[in-house]
């Protein structure tokens, strides 16, 4: 019985599953060249609590993302995810381009981390391209003041739009494309309170770009801030009060006017025009090089030839005089040492026909001052340092 009742949550929990194995499906519609940004929320992921009943995931729980491309292991290159905190909303974020256009389908799997519920979500992403007027006017700024988590959401990123509208002529701006300062090569900042990593903000238009963005990004504007110095900005800055925006770094994109082809090179017939400064050498006359062989080869063969023959020589015919002039050396030698050993005999012979006392060191023990003998004792400890040696 209390085995049935163990298996009862884990059948229920499996029905559960099993109910809930269908991912639910959202269908989206990201334009070529135009921002999309997608906000994943906690609520639309976890289930909200019952009125009345035990909560599953509390509104505030702690939720991390994790979203990819189906059936591969990361996101399209276009598309970013970022997420500040795992209280704070994720966001999917980028600007697709032409070779992107089609269907992609996005999977995100929430994670909560209170109670360990797993939530899989698909996102449906039709690309199409944008209708309405072109936007060949671009401009891009580096706004200082603000994360890209704080940009993402729509409230900030109009009101920089409308900020902006005062220093570009009048007509209609639109965001193009939002990039976190650290993706373009920015550093970390440093943890002091009201330092933001930055972040790029890209806006085109259809119309010309206002004499005061030229003059921000006009050549001398670029030497003054090479210099340290502020750039020129003859207009009001319109952004300072919400976004501190870095001058030097306005970049301005004009593409009304369209590139030139490239000029592609036409294949010729393979035959060089006349030149009259091209001068070809004329046939070489033939040339015997049997000579410059033999001398190559004979002249170091000679040279090696006389020097094993020299070499023979001093070793084979040479050795009669070395071998006199051994036995010679070895005569002095015995010679020398017959001297030694006779010298040697003379002196033991006259060391032994002297006739002198023994010293007193040989006798028993002497007592220098009195003359008296004593005979040695049975302690060993008392054995004199030199014996008799009678």
């Amino acid at each position: 019985m209390a085995a049935g009742l163990v298996w009862i949550p884990l059948l229920v929990g499996l029905l559960a599953g099993l109910g809930h194995a269908e991912a639910p499906q959202s269908t989206l519609r990201p334009l070529v060249g135009r921002i999309f940004v997608h906000t994943l929320d906690p609520a639309s992921f976890l289930r909200l609590p019952e009125p009345g009943g035990p909560s599953a995931a509390a509104p505030a729980a702690r939720v991390t993302y994790h979203a990819h491309l189906q059936g591969y292991p990361d996101l399209p290159r276009w598309l970013r995810y970022t997420q500040r905190g795992p209280r704070q909303p994720g966001f999917l974020y980028g600007a697709a381009t032409p070779e992107d256009r089609g269907r992609q389908v996005i999977e995100v799997v929430a994670y909560n981390r209170d109670s360990f519920e797993t939530t899989r979500q698909r996102l449906v992403l039709l690309i199409g391209d944008p209708e309405g007027p072109l936007l060949p006017y671009q401009a891009e700024f580096l706004v200082q003041s603000h994360d890209v988590e704080e940009v993402l959401p729509s409230t900030p990123a109009s009101r920089f739009v409308t900020a902006l509208g005062a220093l570009w002529e009048p007509g209609e701006l639109q965001l193009l494309n939002i990039t976190s300062a650290l993706d373009r090569g920015g550093r970390v900042p440093l943890p002091i309170e009201g330092r933001k990593e930055g972040v790029y903000i890209k806006v085109g238009s259809a119309l010309p770009f206002s004499t005061c963005l030229k003059t921000v990004a006009s050549p001398d504007s670029h030497a003054r801030c090479a210099q340290g110095q502020a750039p020129l900005l003859p207009c009001y800055d319109a952004l300072a009060p919400h976004f501190r925006i870095a001058w030097c770094n306005v970049s301005l994109v004009d593409l009304s006017v369209p590139e030139p082809a490239e000029k592609q090179p036409t294949p010729g017939d393979g035959v060089l025009e006349h030149d009259p400064f091209f001068c070809p050498p004329t046939e070489a006359t033939a040339r015997d090089f049997l000579t410059d062989a033999l001398v190559t080869l004979l002249v170091p063969l000679l040279v090696a030839l006389l020097v094993a023959l020299l070499l023979a020589y001093i070793m084979c015919c040479r050795r009669e005089g070395r071998l006199k002039r051994d036995l010679a050396t070895s005569d002095i030698q015995m010679v020398h040492h017959r001297t030694i050993h006779g010298n040697t005999e003379e002196l033991r012979q006259m060391a032994a026909s002297r006739e002198v006392p023994r010293p007193l060191s040989t006798l028993p023990m002497f007592n220098v001052r009195t003359g008296e003998q004593r005979p040695p004792r049975v302690d060993s400890a008392q054995v004199p340092l030199i014996l008799d040696q009678r």
